[in-house]
């Protein structure tokens, strides 16, 4: 920061004490979320976590990215989603929720970036039992690859999504939800499900660099525009989905994504909402030093090098703000909110004391184009849980439901 002062004050470089142990991490982190069912083990089952985690603490395996950490969890997914298929025909309701835990330990399996063999297998393997369990539902996710119409320096010609709308006859309002590091397409049954609720189709899309799916080039700071490009035409072109009355909702780093998006797409949205979100800080050089002692439970550098495409963690440092800052970037049309173009309804949700994305880069938004809304939780750390979602769902149905 420019007085060297961050919001986080002392907590900037303060260390939270569980890098590069998977038993600090676990007991001083990690064993309450599970307990609790809630981010990153919500569907999942204490039960099923605690054996995986003891045996990583035995072996001492605390390299998330090692072949030896992912597959501490693939024989614990693997019987679950076995035990589910056996049971479809039979229990239908035991298989569902059978389901769901499989899914929640493939989920920590490819933690926290899928750049391996291995984690790209079982993110494959997830999808397919998360897809076949929703089958079962009454309502079912299902898979629609559509065709990148926009694509172009790069881009690949493919881009997967997952739908879930209501029963009977749209158009639906829509919710486009932007996925982001480490939760990808099958880790938001409870948002579609509260979507549901409300007679909201959504459509879930991974963003740039994160997944083999997503066929944005992420070293193009544009790519992302050619993307959405075509995912609202596609949305535009669904008898089901109302072109008209949609918003997008960008997660953790998909925040960024929706915060861009509510610039280059104004017209095409009722609004977005940023959740979590990074928009210039989170890719300088004094934040990204400092960010493996905050609260993420793993190191970010070698995710965030592959996210970007670099090809050292030293690069990054040197270039991603120029690269890719929405308010500083240096190429053509990539500081849109520096350059103060005109945004939609705009919503920014995060905890003050996000150790992740820093909330500057919420505040920031203030100083440039239309004004923006927002709500930023005292005392919370990343996406300002648990109180976040209790001010997204009001300002969501206050734009859909007029």
């Amino acid at each position: 920061m420019p007085n060297g002062t961050w919001v986080l004050g002392d907590l900037f470089l303060k260390d939270y004490g569980h890098e590069g142990s998977i038993a600090k991490l676990w007991e001083l982190r990690w064993m309450f979320p599970c307990k609790l069912g809630v981010y990153p083990f919500h569907d999942g089952k204490f039960e099923d976590f605690e054996p995986i985690f003891t045996s990583l603490i035995s072996k001492n395996t605390n390299d998330p990215f090692s072949d030896d950490y992912t597959s501490a969890f693939l024989p614990t997914a693997r019987a679950l989603a076995k035990q589910a298929q056996d049971l479809e025909a039979t229990d239908k309701d035991t298989a569902k929720n059978i389901y769901l835990r499989a899914n929640a330990v493939y989920r920590l399996s490819r933690f926290p970036y899928i750049d391996t063999e291995l984690k790209r297998l079982a993110f494959e393997e997830q999808k397919t039992a998360y897809l076949r369990g929703s089958a079962l539902w009454d309502v079912p996710i299902t898979e629609t690859v559509i065709p990148h119409t926009h694509a172009t320096n790069g881009d690949g010609s493919k881009i997967p999504l997952y739908i879930r709308k209501p029963t009977g006859t749209g158009p639906f309002p829509t919710i486009l939800l932007i996925t982001g590091l480490d939760g990808h397409r099958p880790d938001n049954t409870e948002r579609t499900s509260e979507h549901l609720a409300r007679g909201w189709a959504t459509v879930i899309c991974d963003i740039p660099g994160t997944t083999v799916d997503c066929p944005a080039n992420r070293r193009d700071p544009l790519s992302p525009d050619r993307l959405f490009s075509s995912v609202l035409e596609w949305i535009r072109n669904e008898a089901d989905l109302d072109e008209m009355r949609v918003v997008a909702w960008g997660l953790s780093a998909g925040g960024y994504y929706a915060i861009r998006l509510a610039h280059t797409h104004a017209s095409l949205l009722k609004g977005t909402i940023g959740h979590g979100a990074g928009t210039h800080h989170y890719i300088g050089r004094e934040w990204l030093e400092q960010v493996h002692r905050h609260e993420y439970p793993f190191g970010l550098e070698r995710a965030y090098v592959a996210k970007y495409g670099y090809r050292s963690w030293e690069e990054m440092l040197d270039k991603c703000q120029d690269e890719f800052s929405l308010v500083s970037g240096k190429g053509e049309g990539v500081a849109v909110v520096g350059a103060g173009a005109k945004s939609c309804r705009l919503l920014l949700v995060n905890g003050v004391l996000d150790g992740c994305m820093p909330v500057e880069d919420s505040m920031l938004l203030a100083e440039y184009g239309s004004p923006k809304e927002m709500r930023l939780m005292q005392g919370r750390a990343h996406m300002g849980y648990p109180e976040a979602n209790s001010s997204v769902y009001p300002w969501m149905e206050s734009l859909l439901d007029a």
